[in-house]
């Protein structure tokens, strides 16, 4: 049985930020590095919950996992296959579905919150 000592409050748990860079072949402009703070993950390794920030870049996108974000700074455009575009500014909040393919674009340094599922492979 679980109690609120199990709890992870993400603003008092601390968790060492991991570099990360989408590889050289899908990166289209710019430098986006990113960081990761990932504060949960489940024991299956399905579920995550963490923070997300980015330097201004463009890259391609092949999303396997769902994924809701609230946007907490800065501002991104999302392009899809067929020539759509959405604009994200602090405060949007979307679900990304898995099977998305397109491109993130990171116009002013951006981080966000992010609860992702990854369906188990069948």
């Amino acid at each position: 049985m679980k109690s609120l000592s199990d709890w992870i409050l993400l603003d008092d748990h601390f968790v060492s930020p991991t570099p990360l860079t989408p590889p050289a072949d899908r990166i289209k402009s710019g430098n986006p590095s990113q960081t990761l703070w990932n504060h949960y993950s489940d024991p299956s390794q399905q579920f995550h919950v963490g923070f997300w920030s980015c330097e201004p870049g463009r890259w391609a996108v092949r999303y396997t996992e769902h994924e809701y974000c609230q946007l907490l700074e800065g501002e991104a455009l999302i392009h899809d296959g067929q020539g759509g575009k959405l604009h994200l500014t602090p405060g949007s909040q979307f679900v990304i579905p898995a099977g998305f393919v397109g491109e993130w674009e990171t116009l002013v340094a951006c981080r966000k919150l992010y609860v992702i599922f990854e369906p188990a492979a069948t």
